[in-house]
């Protein structure tokens, strides 16, 4: 509501500079729980199950068992109606965000800015939903890592797929790119990432790199994607080796097989050419002492929230002493009206 009501300000604005906007949603995301409206826009009999099943614990690699605990997985039996169930919201979810989707598009195109407006549209993470047994995120399985990604460029990005693995720190660089920034000094540090706005062929070959530095890693847990092949190291756990083409479910590990030795071999060397471990775990120990202090002190006497509220000023929305009647009016209409003579009488306050 609030940004499609910005997107009309910015078009009535007087001022020519280009502008930023973040529009973030919350669905999809658990608790899975949908209205009926869109709930019933799919045939519960026709949801898909999950394509692997829930994998036996003492099967499961260390990292995922921890998962089970994180996730509480013991304190409720998963029947197949549930699965369904939460996979059936999701998807009314999914639908949720597309039609709100929409309506920001639609307020682009209303406003008569859709032609002159890069949009890109992401998601922080996936979501395992039932997949192994397993739920959320938290893991570098594809349906926790992989994510939507979608960027419209009007006249500079030509309609198509790319099938090279790309990161979410791509995404400043390809901003900086788009506004015709990205070769000049002045950024505070150097950045991660590669600009998007290329050729298929410049993303083919590059490694993509995640790091896990949340619930159920007792380590960073490192991933490394290079075409087909996924590695993942976690110091206290075993490798993992994954070739997707051949293996898309990830149930066949190929970490300690001698005939992908060679490959592991050259991962590791990434890796450790890439972080320095020891010294990234002595970072997140820091941080998490920071955030731990930070949030004992909101929570002491009256509670201050760390998230962001709109706040609108009536004071600059309806007419005011100190405001100028011809340009309240002007810039709360779209199209602007025309601006009156200046010699011409004046307007009723």
């Amino acid at each position: 509501y609030q940004s499609v009501r910005h997107i009309h300000r910015l078009a009535r604005r007087e001022d020519d500079r280009p502008w930023f906007l973040l529009a973030s949603f919350t669905h999809p995301h658990d608790p899975f729980a949908i209205t009926q409206a869109y709930w019933d826009r799919y045939d519960h009999d026709e949801i898909d199950m999950p394509a692997v099943p829930q994998i036996p614990y003492h099967d499961l690699d260390p990292h995922s068992r921890r998962l089970h605990h994180v996730c509480a997985m013991d304190d409720y039996e998963q029947t197949e109606e549930r699965v369904r169930n939460a996979r059936h919201a999701y998807y009314g979810m999914t639908s949720y965000v597309d039609d709100k989707a929409g309506q920001l598009l639609g307020a682009l195109e209303d406003s008569g800015q859709r032609e002159d407006t890069v949009v890109i549209f992401l998601s922080d993470h996936g979501e395992m939903l039932g997949e192994r047994g397993m739920w959320y995120k938290m893991s570098f399985f594809e349906w926790s890592a992989r994510v939507p990604l979608i960027i419209h460029a009007p006249g500079r990005v030509a309609p198509g797929r790319v099938a090279a693995p790309v990161s979410l720190v791509d995404i400043l660089p390809t901003l900086l790119d788009i506004a015709g920034t990205g070769d000049e000094p002045g950024l505070a540090a150097p950045i991660d990432g590669h600009s998007l706005i290329a050729s298929p062929q410049e993303l083919e070959g590059r490694s993509v790199y995640g790091e896990m530095l949340g619930e159920g890693a007792i380590a960073p847990l490192l991933m490394i994607r290079q075409g087909d092949y996924k590695y993942i190291f976690s110091q206290p756990d075993p490798e993992q080796l994954y070739d997707l083409s051949a293996d898309p479910h990830e149930l066949n590990n190929l970490a300690g097989q001698a005939s992908f030795e060679s490959l592991l071999r050259a991962f590791r060397e990434e890796m450790n050419t890439r972080w320095d471990i020891p010294r990234l775990r002595e970072q997140v120990l820091a941080s998490q002492r920071r955030r731990r202090l930070i949030a004992q002190a909101l929570r002491t006497g009256q509670h201050t929230p760390w998230d962001y509220q709109p706040f609108e000023d009536s004071s600059q929305r309806y007419m005011r002493n100190h405001l100028d009647l011809n340009v309240l009016e002007r810039t709360s209409r779209f199209p602007p009206p025309e601006i009156p003579p200046p010699d011409g009488p004046d307007r009723p306050g």
